[in-house]
């Protein structure tokens, strides 16, 4: 096993920029479950926008309903899907908020019109079909009237979490469904390797 394979980190680091290559639209976009106090599970799609040792960040409407499950369970699953290079990373672990400064820095690297749009978004709150062109309508004119001072601070409501991985699984896919199977378990800081039948 090389050095390389040893850290899991540094062979999803391959991984990706492998996707990056393949002209894949959006290698960053992942499958995040969550899950209620009750056990109740939920998925979506959102973009990881950093990653490192310390593990997979994104950002986040707070009262949003993985926000709200977060909140109330902070422990998640990611699942990356590349199938124009046959690659699968499942990724699972507790949740931590990010630090403000980390929220602040990623929301003021944002465009504008993101920035306004998650100042004005009750996200995941129910809406009248007839009240969201007023709110269509409501978001065009405050990017003109907000566009001049280009000054929109991240609200309190919005940050971002970070998964902590204890558990990374990298598959590929093989013939006739034999995949390899390679599983990370973190024990006392320590990665543990395993392989699993496909």
């Amino acid at each position: 096993m090389t050095k390389q394979e040893e850290n899991p980190i540094k062979l999803f680091d391959a991984w990706f920029a492998e996707a990056q290559k393949n002209n894949i639209a959006e290698p960053e976009a992942v499958n995040l479950a969550t899950a209620t106090k009750d056990g109740k599970p939920s998925n979506r799609m959102v973009l990881v926008k950093e990653y490192n040792d310390k593990g997979f960040v994104f950002f986040t409407n707070l009262d949003s309903k993985k926000g709200s499950d977060l909140k109330e369970n902070p422990f998640a699953a990611m699942c990356f899907f590349w199938p124009e290079i046959n690659k699968q990373v499942r990724i699972e672990g507790k949740i931590e908020k990010v630090s403000d400064q980390e929220a602040d820095n990623y929301f003021d690297s944002r465009p504008l019109n993101s920035r306004i749009g998650a100042l004005i978004s009750k996200q995941s709150r129910e809406i009248e079909e007839n009240d969201f062109m007023r709110f269509k309508n409501n978001f065009i004119q405050s990017i003109g009237v907000i566009a001049t001072s280009q000054s929109v601070s991240r609200p309190a409501y919005w940050s971002g979490f970070r998964l902590v991985p204890e558990r990374i699984e990298f598959w590929q896919r093989g013939e006739f469904r034999i995949h390899k199977r390679t599983q990370y378990l973190k024990k006392k800081n320590k990665w543990e390797v395993s392989f699993l039948y496909p």
